[in-house]
């Protein structure tokens, strides 16, 4: 999906995780990281075991300077992958990992 169709879907439904989700990402991928923080953390709100979320979100915040911000969502992704409440995301613990091991 592109941009547009994210934020039409946000417009439409502004709890929807989806549509949080897939715009804060598409934000993140394209470098307007303010925003995209913006989504994620609603994303992040609204399905909290959504691991990918919490990398997204860990990233931008890394991306903005905010480390200090990202380690505790970092670490909640890990754990949501590794407690099986998520539906998968396992495969996402090593970059978590080697995400937080680089900030020290």
């Amino acid at each position: 999906m592109d941009m547009d169709a994210f934020r039409q879907m946000v417009a439409k439904q502004p709890n929807g995780f989806l549509g949080r989700y897939g715009l804060g990402n598409k934000l993140l991928q394209e470098g307007n990281l303010e925003e995209a923080v913006e989504h994620l953390q609603v994303a992040v709100r609204l399905d909290p075991v959504h691991v990918a979320s919490h990398l997204a979100l860990g990233k931008a915040l890394i991306a903005l300077g905010r480390r200090e911000e990202a380690k505790p969502v970092l670490r909640a992704g890990i754990d949501a992958a590794l407690s099986g409440r998520s539906n998968g995301g396992g495969d996402l613990v090593p970059d978590m990992r080697a995400l937080l091991q680089a900030m020290g």
